[in-house]
C-alpha cells in the first residue's frame, strides 16, 4: 500500500497565487512580481515601468485576446501575449 503523500502548504500556495500577467482576466488586478529580464523584450518592460511591486489591472483584450490593455499606477500600456507571459504577478 502506497503512503500518502502530503502537501506542502508553502509549495502549494506559491504555485495556485504566482501567475503571468497574460493569464489574468479583464477587470483583475495583482501586483508584479518579478519580470524575465533575460529577454530582450523583458528588459525593455523593466524600461517602460512595468518592475516589480507595481500593480497592475488588466482593463481589457482585443476581440482576439492579444494585445492586452495593462493600467499601472501613472500609465496606460498595450501588450502581446508573449510579453505579458515575461511577468509574473501575485494577488494579494
Amino acid at each position: 500500500m502506497a503512503t500518502p503523500v502530503k502537501e506542502d502548504p508553502v509549495i502549494t500556495q506559491t504555485l495556485v497565487h504566482h501567475l503571468t500577467l497574460d493569464q489574468l482576466a479583464p477587470g483583475e488586478s495583482a501586483v508584479i512580481v518579478d519580470v524575465d529580464a533575460g529577454a530582450p523584450m523583458g528588459r525593455r518592460l523593466l524600461d517602460v515601468g512595468i518592475a516589480p511591486g507595481v500593480r497592475a489591472r488588466v482593463i481589457r483584450r482585443a476581440p482576439l485576446g492579444d494585445p492586452m490593455e495593462i493600467c499601472l499606477p501613472d500609465m496606460l500600456v498595450s501588450l502581446r501575449s508573449y510579453e505579458a507571459a515575461l511577468v509574473r504577478v501575485q494577488f494579494d
